[in-house]
């Protein structure tokens, strides 16, 4: 949502005519749906057998409704423009750009779980942020990160039966009250998740949150050498242990411009390095702590820009976007992950002639 009492903080692009619009979009549309129809084909779209993204963005459609021009997940957020510094901790692990330049521009997005461009700040205790790394050889890195420590569940199938299980009966219009804790019984994966979740309060800030890669990725070096590591993204904010969050429905964003109008936020990008042993296919498993945390470098945020003409609107943040020299790793997730964006992408791009209608309601 855009606060129309609150003037952007940094400059934005000017607005787009419809027809310039819609060929613009209709374009990134043709390149990333022969990308999907590769990914898809990867996880089963051919196979009616199989779990499709067809069917986990369906399902997250029917419990969160149709928001035309918004993205499936995550609907609700902010554009951010900042860079990226590094230090030389992980350049000895990664052939990557992004750890040997000095700074490497970055446009990101904070913002909220579920497919509600409308839902209140407060309702979840969850925030995310998600972040592309453009490197000078053109090369991109994009990551998609949430404020939760672990996944609620270790694969694309249990994810999906945990929609199911929140979807509306067609008789009452409502959830089963008995479908959700029945899921949970019968999945023990799910119990480090609900360890943290029960404890859990919405923060008052985008700017106090550390967010956590939950999958696992390899850096892998020069010679070739492949590790295992998940990120955090740590802030720096002095006040980072995070305020409870305050009555009202739109208060992150708001909160947001009036850090970034002080000056840039900043948070340390720290990579935990596997041990031999660690699950890096499941990320419902938290590792042990006493691990090796590398301080790969700062990210430096220092505007904010609406989502619906910002920069960050036509990206796609698939976690499987890469650069040389980082990898993604088997967990069964990653490929959903990529997979369900694409056709999220596809959706939300399909419908740019009612975005302007979008764009009304979500200013009102």
């Amino acid at each position: 949502m855009v606060d129309r009492s609150t003037p952007p903080t940094g400059p934005t692009r000017p607005p787009l005519s419809g027809a310039s619009l819609t060929l613009r979009l209709t374009g990134i549309a043709l390149v990333v749906a022969a990308l999907a129809g590769a990914f898809a084909y990867v996880n089963g779209t051919f196979d009616p057998q199989r779990l499709t993204p067809k069917k986990l963005i369906n399902v997250l459609e029917t419990n969160n409704g149709v928001h035309p021009g918004f993205r499936r997940n995550h609907a609700k957020g902010v554009c951010v423009i900042g860079h990226f510094e590094s230090t030389a901790q992980a350049r000895s692990y990664s052939s990557a750009q992004v750890f040997s330049e000095a700074q490497t521009p970055v446009v990101g997005r904070f913002a909220l779980p579920a497919g509600n461009p409308y839902a209140p700040d407060s309702a979840v205790p969850i925030r995310s942020m998600a972040l592309r790394f453009t490197q000078a050889n053109g090369q991109q890195w994009r990551t998609g990160m949430n404020s939760m420590p672990v996944f609620p569940v270790g694969t694309p199938e249990a994810f999906y039966q945990l929609q199911q299980a929140q979807s509306p009966l067609p008789a009452t219009g409502k959830p089963d009250p008995a479908a959700v804790p029945a899921f949970f019984g019968s999945h023990p994966e799910t119990a480090p998740f609900l360890a943290w979740i029960k404890t859990a309060k919405p923060s008052a800030s985008y700017a106090t949150e550390t967010y956590n890669s939950v999958n696992a990725f390899y850096l892998v070096n020069a010679s070739g050498q492949r590790q295992a590591v998940r990120w955090n993204m740590v802030p720096v904010a002095q006040d980072a242990t995070g305020a409870t969050a305050p009555e009202g429905s739109d208060f992150l964003e708001k909160d947001l411009v009036q850090r970034l109008s002080a000056g840039p936020l900043r948070w340390q990008l720290m990579i935990t390095l596997a041990n031999p042993g660690d699950p890096v296919n499941d990320a419902s498993k938290a590792w042990p702590d006493g691990r090796k945390v590398l301080n790969a470098g700062t990210l430096v945020l220092e505007r904010t820009q609406p989502q619906l003409n910002g920069e960050c609107r036509d990206i796609n943040y698939d976690p499987l976007v890469l650069p040389s020299g980082i990898e993604g790793s088997d967990d069964p997730l990653l490929a959903a992950r990529s997979a369900g964006y694409a056709s999220s992408y596809l959706r939300r791009t399909s419908e740019v002639s009612q975005l302007p209608a979008a764009k009304q309601e979500a200013q009102q």
